[in-house]
């Protein structure tokens, strides 16, 4: 199926993002109404799981050429896949695909906004990687994680939830994302 990252842990195979990474989607799930509350012009971002790019291209179109992408993710089909509709979309310059590895997301300056949508529950270390994630973030900057309501449960959101306040996190709002459980979070003042 997936990619294997541990004995219980799949990663989206590349392939069958195309089943869900199209004009379809936007339907369900519109990357300006959902992100245009949280970016601004200029603004530096990081998408992780970028995949290829559903989000990561409205993202450059947000934070525009003043601004900057990182697109995060641990395959390097779909951050081939992204690089390709970043050069058909015209913001290629504006973003920066990093092939990461299986237990660390890479070395980044601090940016204002990080997404992590549809793929913390892939995370089997979610603690460190909520950790990771703390120090990429500007000491105002927010994280916004949403996961799949068919596929992760109540009680392993509050998990996820309960690994970012350990992180230095503070859930902020619950945005309402069709399908999904979400949170937006902000590192706390003990925590910078």
């Amino acid at each position: 199926m997936g990619t294997k990252m541990n004995d219980s842990q799949f990663v989206c195979p590349w392939w069958l993002c195309y089943s869900f990474d199209n004009p379809l989607r936007k339907w369900l799930h519109n990357p300006e109404a959902i992100l245009g509350p949280y970016v601004r012009p200029g603004d530096t971002v990081i998408d992780i799981g970028a995949g290829m790019g559903y989000f990561t291209i409205p993202l450059a179109k947000l934070v525009g050429p003043a601004g900057h992408v990182t697109a995060i993710d641990v395959q390097g089909k779909m951050l081939a896949a992204l690089t390709r509709r970043a050069e058909r979309s015209g913001v290629s310059k504006i973003i920066t695909p990093y092939l990461a590895g299986p237990d660390t997301l890479g070395p980044h300056s601090p940016v204002h906004f990080i997404l992590a949508f549809w793929m913390v529950h892939e995370v089997p270390d979610q603690q460190r990687f909520l950790s990771q994630i703390a120090h990429l973030l500007n000491p105002a900057g927010h994280l916004l994680i949403v996961e799949p309501l068919m596929h992760v449960p109540l009680k392993d959101f509050s998990y996820t939830l309960q690994a970012a306040q350990h992180a230095g996190f503070e859930i902020r709002e619950n945005p309402k994302i069709r399908l999904s459980r979400s949170a937006l979070l902000r590192r706390t003042v003990d925590s910078i």
